[in-house]
């Protein structure tokens, strides 16, 4: 029997879906600004938009939105298509794809990081990252630990550990942003703690306990009837038998000789 021979599939160019321009390209070098020449820009970046959202989708679930990966990517490609010379010879996807790429890294560079990162320490990151992607499927589901990434990497454990704190630097939780592994909804706002208005009561309290002891009798019941018992200043003055004016003057006397005290001398 003779042999046959089973055609393997050829394995799709991973930009396949660019659009033949080539043409397009020489006329718009051609032609003189205007227009013209500004519709038919258009048109080329519209015709290579599909090609620009496939690059941008590489880069999603990264922290970032894809409807704004994409515009980056856009943004990426119009550049591309204005400075590209097809009197290079270069293909126009061979210049566009690194240019739309660049485009998106530096998206996630300069806008991404939750606070201010080191140039250098952000490619430490990157390095990081890549060497801990890669030794995740060989440790059996095992974190690395520093000095396996550093090896990896080809770095100092010094600098290892630079890049994994610049690792969560990267993205800053927002405080509405719900905890993990609670049915209730409570967000990270939730855990803060508060000033908790009770402890300035003690504090207040105990700085003018010792010059309460000092105060002459009368004084002193008068202001544990009025503060503590909450009985009214004729009502005082009925259990006292003195005068509802005489209980407001001992009040307003006694009150600012203790605060007076308290601020000169503390708690005494």
């Amino acid at each position: 029997m003779p042999v046959t021979h089973v055609k393997k599939p050829r394995r799709q160019h991973p930009h396949d879906d660019a659009p033949n321009t080539k043409e397009a390209f020489r006329r718009l070098v051609a032609m003189e600004d205007g227009p013209e020449r500004d519709a038919l820009r258009d048109e080329i970046v519209c015709a290579w938009m599909p090609m620009a959202a496939r690059l941008a989708r590489q880069y999603r679930n990264r922290g970032e939105n894809l409807e704004d990966l994409e515009q980056v990517a856009h943004l990426g490609l119009v550049k591309a298509v204005r400075r590209y010379d097809p009197g290079y010879g270069t293909a126009f996807e061979s210049y566009a794809v690194p240019t739309i790429v660049g485009e998106i890294k530096r998206h996630f560079r300069d806008h991404l990081w939750g606070m201010h990162v080191p140039r250098r320490v952000q490619e430490l990151r990157n390095r990081v990252r890549v060497a801990h992607n890669e030794l995740s499927h060989t440790l059996d589901g095992r974190r690395p630990d520093t000095g396996e990434l550093a090896k990896a990497a080809n770095m100092t454990e010094t600098e290892a550990k630079a890049g994994l704190e610049a690792m969560n630097s990267y993205t800053v939780l927002s405080l509405d942003a719900e905890v993990t592994g609670t049915d209730e909804g409570f967000s990270l706002m939730d855990t803060l703690g508060r000033n908790e208005p009770g402890f300035e009561r003690v504090v207040e309290r105990e700085s003018v306990r010792t010059r309460l002891r000092e105060l002459p009798e009368r004084e002193r019941q008068i202001l544990y009837l009025r503060f503590f018992r909450g009985m009214t200043q004729s009502g005082i003055a009925e259990q006292i038998g003195i005068s509802q004016m005489h209980v407001s003057r001992l009040l307003s006397r006694t009150c600012t000789r203790l605060r007076e005290q308290v601020e000169a001398g503390g708690a005494g």
